[in-house]
């Protein structure tokens, strides 16, 4: 059909589809243990992504960065990747459009041992777990082992991203469609969580409100034991 298309169009159409039909061309000849193989046609910087896990060995699609904050969990910057490169080669992107939302550069990151190779990206020290120093103090350690246990709370915020807020598979096209997909999800995720911590300030106010009304009545009754009773029941 390519060579059947190619004879009929003139020159100058044929340059403008050249770049559709070396698209095709290279699904045609790929091999199966080739690398930078094409995986859909209408996607196709889609590549393939090894997970090592039992029920998803592979995932098909766009390398996503997230960085949250490390107390309040809010996500403060996200990146995507068109290539399918090493961890530590993707900090440079989340890094930089973290610091784009914040009014000071994040000094110290926490990451996973899977960004091994670098301990410092533009002027962030990358902090990774490892083995215990001989010189380290109790306090160090404890300090260490706190900082790190808190790094796994990003696990529970990707999963909401993906099962929440339609991270697991994007309908948007090309790659500026995985990047709006992304910033969309996140985007989601932050108001969320604003409306539940505003929720709950409204609904102390409430409480407090209908507490404050009930001691006044109970005053003018005097029955200000029979309501700690209650409370307390």
């Amino acid at each position: 059909m390519i060579r059947d298309i190619s004879r009929n169009l003139s020159p100058e159409r044929l340059m403008e589809f050249q770049e559709t039909f070396d698209l095709f061309d290279k699904v045609r000849n790929q091999k199966m243990k080739d690398t930078n193989k094409v995986y859909s046609i209408h996607e196709s910087h889609v590549y393939v992504i090894a997970k090592g896990k039992d029920h998803t060995p592979y995932e098909y699609g766009t390398k996503a960065s997230i960085v949250t904050a490390y107390k309040s969990g809010v996500i403060v910057g996200v990146a995507a990747h068109n290539t399918n490169e090493h961890d530590s080669k993707t900090l440079d992107a989340a890094l930089t459009s973290a610091n784009s939302n914040r009014d000071k550069p994040i000094i110290e990151a926490v990451c996973d041992r899977g960004y091994r190779g670098r301990k410092e990206v533009l002027g962030t020290t990358i902090s990774i777990p490892g083995t215990v120093l001989k010189r380290d103090t109790e306090y160090q350690k404890e300090k260490k082992r706190k900082m790190f246990r808190r790094r796994a709370a990003i696990e529970p915020i990707i999963g909401h991203l993906k099962s929440d807020h339609r991270l697991s598979r994007n309908y948007l096209k090309g790659f500026v469609g995985d990047e709006i997909n992304l910033l969309m999800a996140a985007t989601a995720f932050n108001l969320k969580k604003w409306m539940n911590n505003y929720l709950q300030m409204l609904l102390a106010l409430l409480l407090t409100t209908l507490f404050m009304l009930l001691w006044q009545e109970k005053m003018k009754t005097g029955e200000l034991g029979l309501l700690f009773w209650k409370l307390l029941q």
